[in-house]
């Protein structure tokens, strides 16, 4: 019994997470001006809904972003100009859809700007009934924790590269 009471508070935890559960970045910090591989996962659906396609803001600090194909999907780039400023997967036949029950990641590569500093992705996650709108973005004083839909957050470091240094 004393096992099970303390468990308690690490499944209570657990539901939490998953009751809040977003679409969020792998890797949430990255130096600044690299290379950076963003890899967008996807825990879940609409409620009992399937994803059907996934609408991810391009952050303007960040250059040249490039999609990485996913079979099944297809891909849309919008611009501005010669910037990109939005990518989307969009999934092909409904075979294809991201069930509630499964996981999924969605990845394109850019450049992380200079400045070191909070950058934020929103993300809209569109499903056959409903839609998860992954925009949020903290106001002065407040914490992406305080937040019920937040935008994906990449912090950039400083980087640890000399001067002159580039891949």
């Amino acid at each position: 019994m004393s096992k099970l009471i303390a468990l308690a508070p690490l499944c209570l935890a657990l539901a939490a997470v998953h009751a809040h559960a977003h679409v969020v970045l792998d890797q949430q910090a990255a130096p600044a001006a690299s290379s950076y591989k963003a890899v967008f996962k996807v825990g879940h659906g609409c409620g009992d809904s399937p994803t059907r396609q996934l609408i991810v803001d391009i952050p303007a600090a960040m250059q040249s972003p490039k999609p990485m194909p996913k079979p099944g999907w297809r891909i849309d780039i919008e611009k501005a100009g010669d910037k990109v400023t939005r990518i989307s997967w969009t999934a092909r036949t409904p075979e294809d859809k991201l069930a509630n029950g499964f996981y999924d990641e969605f990845v394109l590569v850019a450049r992380t700007p200079a400045q070191p500093g909070p950058v934020y992705w929103p993300v809209v996650q569109v499903c056959d009934e409903g839609r998860g709108n992954w925009t949020e973005v903290p106001g002065p004083g407040q914490k992406l924790s305080d937040l019920k839909s937040p935008a994906a957050l990449l912090e950039v470091m400083p980087s640890k590269a000399g001067p002159g240094h580039k891949h």
